[in-house]
């Protein structure tokens, strides 16, 4: 992607002018940024998923005043009748289970994969949405079907109402309000106040987040990454000049000494951190498994899982939480599948033995997949 070219998608910007005019900081609001916009599944086919243990799934229901949650899995039954207005269906994920979904997201990969959640996909009867509410990330709001009035605004109360199952705003005083419709599309960053209700019925809405980690919760899984990968487990605390002490609740300076030393050697090493920095980001979901397939000995091109998360640094690759080394050609070749991912069969023919042997083991694990030659 030229980041430079001017894209509808973001109203005639380029991805850089967006990225320094918008990106967390104003929202945006594109009519028509997407002509012609299909839903990436029908409502039908939705639902189905909805049902499934597989599929990460919610029931917003709006009750006069109250407001009432259920996750999935949601057979038929647990769903109440179209026409009944002031329900929303949540889809989580939408680009693990569908291809469609997984193309949308290709447009929006002018901002790193790393900060990429997923798009999720929401259907909603008339009046139906979850409330106002902010998000802890950036998020494109694309409208697929149907129509949706947003509103808008800074929140200087960040307050949430008592007793709900939601976190929603206890005062929210939106500054703008807009009707989207098919094609249009509206960037919010975040913290942002927003409430999305549907207007006729029928109305999807496609939601394009991206993570953004706390740093205390970054912290805890990479100390914890560290810790598992040390290869010194056998070097005990030793203590052989501990004198007798007539104040055993306090700690010893010495122990003190030695916890501090043990973090310090794991973090002295900056390719130590940057290791498990980039396996815990390609870590994948929960819920997502791969099937093993047959060995391939074709010769034609190849192309990453739509599960599968790849990503790099200077002295790596990492694929779906793994880390492997890579240099010289190889290393480009891996970086040119975690970016355009897929490689020709000109590309996959030009790897090194090793790598190649490391591709079939990707592709043996379902992670990777042929393409005919």
């Amino acid at each position: 992607m030229d980041v430079n070219a001017p894209l509808t998608l973001l109203g005639g910007l380029s991805p850089a002018a967006f990225m320094r005019r918008h990106w967390q900081k104003t929202p945006l609001l594109v009519r028509q940024a997407w002509r012609g916009v299909a839903p990436p599944v029908s409502r039908r086919e939705m639902f189905q998923l909805a049902a499934s243990e597989d599929v990460e799934s919610r029931l917003v229901v709006r009750e006069s005043a109250r407001w009432r949650v259920r996750p999935g899995p949601l057979p038929p039954r647990a769903l109440p009748p179209l026409a009944r207005p002031g329900w929303t269906l949540l889809v989580q994920g939408l680009d693990l289970h569908r291809s469609a979904a997984c193309d949308m997201l290709e447009r929006f990969r002018f901002v790193p994969d790393a900060r990429l959640d997923d798009l999720m996909l929401s259907w909603a009867s008339p009046g139906g949405g979850v409330g106002p509410h902010t998000d802890s990330y950036d998020v494109f709001l694309l409208q697929v079907q149907g129509r949706r009035r947003w509103s808008v605004g800074r929140v200087a109360d960040a307050s949430f109402v008592e007793g709900e199952p939601l976190k929603l705003l206890r005062q929210f005083q939106p500054q703008q309000e807009w009707l989207l419709e098919p094609g249009d599309l509206l960037y919010l960053p975040p913290r942002w106040g927003h409430d999305g209700v549907a207007e006729g019925g029928d109305c999807m809405t496609c939601s394009v987040g991206f993570r953004a980690p706390a740093a205390q919760e970054l912290a805890r899984e990479l100390l914890q990454r560290l810790a598992d990968d040390d290869g010194e487990q056998g070097a005990l605390y030793r203590d052989p000049r501990q004198p007798a002490t007539a104040t055993p609740g306090a700690i010893p300076p010495a122990l003190l000494t030695f916890a501090q030393a043990a973090v310090a050697r794991r973090l002295a090493d900056p390719q130590v951190l940057a290791r498990a920095l980039g396996e815990s980001l390609t870590e994948p979901k929960p819920r997502v498994w791969f099937e093993r397939q047959a060995p391939d000995a074709g010769a034609g091109g190849v192309r990453l899982d739509a599960r599968s998360r790849m990503l790099y640094d200077g002295r790596h690759v990492f694929l779906n939480g793994e880390a492997y080394t890579a240099a010289g050609r190889d290393a480009r070749l891996m970086r040119q599948l975690a970016d355009a991912r897929r490689l020709t069969a000109a590309e996959r023919a030009r790897l090194g033995v090793a790598a190649a042997a490391l591709l079939a083991e990707w592709m043996a694990a379902g992670w990777v997949h042929g393409e005919p030659a």
